[in-house]
């Protein structure tokens, strides 16, 4: 973490496989809790035409934000070269991607679950982001 004590504001790349998910709740949980602290963005290996819609609909319900409004499926080729790389939990593959910085936080895909299972993966990516804030800003 040394090597980002110069730049302004690291940038985090929230990554998995498709990029409709969990890594898009971590981008918008990133920018709403930790925008002050560092960049955030989310990519995979794969895209989808569109991003979870239970996970739109649950970030809506709980955050009050519209992800459909301002995020989209990326490659993480095509995301800028990232301080910190966060793996939200690859099991099969992770996608390729190097940083100074790097954590798995080894979280299950909800996707196909009940909104409860969304709300708690919600809630586990809240309080992970607000850790890496916390672990950033003393950098």
């Amino acid at each position: 973490m040394d090597q980002m004590r110069n730049e302004k504001k690291p940038k985090v790349a929230f990554v998995c496989v498709h990029n409709s998910c969990r890594s898009q709740m971590a981008e918008a949980l990133g920018k709403k809790l930790a925008g002050d602290v560092f960049e955030s963005y989310s990519g995979g290996t794969e895209v989808k035409d569109h991003i979870n819609p239970d996970a739109v609909r649950m970030m809506k319900q709980l955050h009050g934000i519209d992800m459909e409004e301002t995020q989209f499926s990326k490659l993480i080729f095509d995301l800028p070269k990232p301080d910190v790389v966060i793996f939200m939990g690859c099991n099969v593959s992770c996608p390729s991607l190097t940083a100074p910085y790097m954590e798995n936080w080894g979280l299950d895909d909800p996707t196909g679950k009940s909104d409860e299972v969304f709300a708690v993966t919600i809630e586990k990516i809240q309080e992970k982001v607000l850790l890496l804030k916390d672990k950033l800003s003393h950098i």
